[in-house]
């Protein structure tokens, strides 16, 4: 299993340099950031510091969409970043949620999504592609390589990220619905051809190390929250007893709108609805010992990378116990089983 972290643009941007670095120091390969531009700093120019100031770690955004970016444009910083420092980037891309809505626009159709991810990936893996009537390159670009992540919820997106993804990203560590929604990635892979075990199954939810556990909670439930946006869009086309398991939409009946200037942070103020067995199970929270406990239970599930958001009270120290604690034991177990 891999291990990323998730952090937030927001000034000064060398904290975010510095926090990527550290994460690099303790064992993370990946350091991912939120994209949306108007709430957060832009993130690609803070991607170039990270890449220039470490020596491994894959960067990418987490995620970004085909409505706010041009999908040209973002191919191009990916194979310029590439360029510049290794085939270091990776591309996390969704229908659009913060990035869109606090504009008052709407999330990309399936099909819009679906076409955007073949042009980003053709252009940033150095190959033409067809766009707009025209076939396009980068004739500056050789060997850059880029793997397109889809973040998806709904039945239709985990289908299409089936079908078209190099890797799924669920936004959430519930056991029940990692499965659920695993299995439908792996099934419509399957059914048009694709191997299953070539995608990545990227888990993302808050990681706090800590033994508060009423602090660990008050200062994550902003992630149920979050989640819930994407889950009322599931209810409003599937209904609250559909396709999609009920552990996942019943917690959002006291939902009461959403203001995204608080979006993704600890202080969030309108979150009470996301009861307390939600956030237990949507984030992993507690020990050393109940982290590697939870994420070898996701492991055996399918998932091949954690990524943990880290907009709390305890970055550096949780980073580290990853470092000296977690990530080792992950490994070693991984070791004794082969």
């Amino acid at each position: 299993m891999d291990f990323g972290v998730v952090l937030q643009t927001n000034p000064p941007a060398a904290r975010t340099v510095q926090l990527a670095k550290l994460a690099e120091a303790h064992g993370f390969s990946h350091v991912w950031t939120f994209d949306s531009h108007l709430l957060w700093q832009e993130p690609y120019v803070i991607h170039s510091a990270i890449l220039a100031e470490t020596n491994r770690v894959t960067v990418g955004p987490f995620v970004t969409n085909p409505a706010t970016r041009d999908w040209t444009v973002t191919a191009s910083v990916f194979a310029t970043l590439n360029e510049m420092y290794g085939n270091r980037t990776i591309c996390g891309i969704g229908r659009g949620d913060s990035a869109v809505r606090v504009t008052n626009g709407k999330p990309v159709t399936m099909r819009e999504l679906r076409e955007s991810i073949h042009v980003i990936r053709e252009l940033g893996n150095s190959r033409p592609v067809e766009y707009n009537g025209a076939t396009i390159r980068f004739p500056w670009s050789r060997g850059s390589a880029l793997d397109v992540w889809v973040a998806a919820y709904g039945p239709l997106a985990l289908k299409l990220t089936g079908e078209v993804g190099d890797g799924f990203i669920l936004q959430l560590a519930d056991l029940d619905v990692a499965a659920w929604m695993i299995k439908t990635v792996r099934d419509a892979a399957a059914n048009v051809g694709r191997d299953p075990d070539s995608i990545a199954f990227c888990v993302a939810a808050p990681m706090y190390i800590g033994d508060d556990l009423h602090h660990m909670r008050e200062q994550c439930r902003w992630f149920g929250g979050m989640v819930g946006n994407h889950v009322a869009d599931i209810v409003a086309k599937y209904g609250h007893h559909g396709e999609v398991p009920e552990a996942l939409t019943s917690y959002i009946a006291g939902r009461q709108g959403y203001d995204y200037n608080t979006h993704g942070k600890a202080d969030n103020d309108h979150v009470d609805f996301v009861p307390d067995e939600i956030v237990d199970r949507f984030c992993i929270l507690g020990t050393a010992d109940e982290h590697i406990a939870k994420l070898e239970a996701l492991r055996a599930i399918g998932v091949t990378q954690f990524a943990g958001y880290l907009q709390h009270d305890n970055k550096e120290e949780t980073m580290r116990v990853y470092g000296e604690t977690v990530i080792p034991a992950l490994q070693s177990h991984l070791t004794a089983k082969s």
